[in-house]
């Protein structure tokens, strides 16, 4: 997962994980939110392909489905082959999830001792009802989870404080410089877009706030452990925040 000896990992932007190995791991956090995207309601927020692409098969569902079994397949022949190859990526999965899984449980509460203790703001209720193991509306939990930690890493962290952050470089700035600024403005835009739309929350300080730590928190996992780190761990916290905090 991460290639911290090379020098190419070292002066990239994308940090010290490996990309292509971490697409490979949230894979099915992917496929998993779309499926789930047929059986509920739910939808990320900055979800914007599976619409289009919805549209695109004439919003049959049926080919909806197959296309991404036939997706589902495609991943599990390439998890053999690289198997048979001795090359897959998977040896340290475990250790990625249990990482993840603890910086999901301490993020949260992090995130408020720094606002009520340093920053001096009180977080709101983020206004979500505690949800029982068979409540009918655990399943939109898990699907906004995984739509969440998927497509909120993917444009967030890989796309906006990647992008960013080369661009920064290749005009001069300092690494250290860029990285911290393109985190910044990653985050900052997060924060934003919580509150962007009719299905946006309405504006709170302390919730913009709350977030944009919660932005720099998935920026700093992102930039030193991986994006497969971030996914799960943005993921793991979104759902317990929704279904059992």
């Amino acid at each position: 997962m991460r290639t911290r000896n090379s020098h190419a990992s070292r002066s990239s932007a994308l940090g010290y994980g490996q990309v292509t190995s971490s697409l490979l791991l949230i894979f099915p956090l992917f496929l998993a939110y779309e499926i789930g995207l047929l059986l509920t309601p739910a939808k990320s927020g900055v979800d914007f392909l599976s619409r289009r692409l919805f549209e695109a098969l004439g919003r049959d569902s049926s080919a909806y489905l197959n296309l991404h079994l036939a997706l589902g397949a495609a991943y599990l022949l390439l998890l053999t082959i690289l198997w048979r190859r001795n090359s897959l990526f998977l040896r340290g999965v475990g250790t990625m999830l249990l990482e993840s899984s603890i910086y999901a449980l301490t993020l949260g509460s992090f995130i408020i001792f720094v606002m009520d203790g340093l920053v001096g703001l009180e977080i709101m209720a983020l206004g979500y009802p505690r949800l029982s193991m068979w409540s009918p509306e655990l399943g939109n939990a898990l699907v906004i989870s995984l739509g969440a930690g998927v497509h909120e890493e993917l444009i967030f962290r890989l796309g906006m404080m990647g992008a960013s952050g080369f661009i920064l470089i290749r005009l001069g700035v300092s690494r250290s410089l860029a990285i911290v600024c393109a985190a910044v403005l990653s985050s900052a835009l997060f924060a934003m877009a919580h509150h962007v739309g009719v299905n946006g929350d309405a504006f709170d300080m302390s919730l913009l706030v709350y977030r944009g730590i919660a932005g720099l928190a998935f920026a700093a996992i992102f930039y030193y452990r991986s994006l497969a780190h971030a996914v799960y761990c943005h993921f793991l916290y979104d759902f317990y925040v929704m279904a059992l905090a």
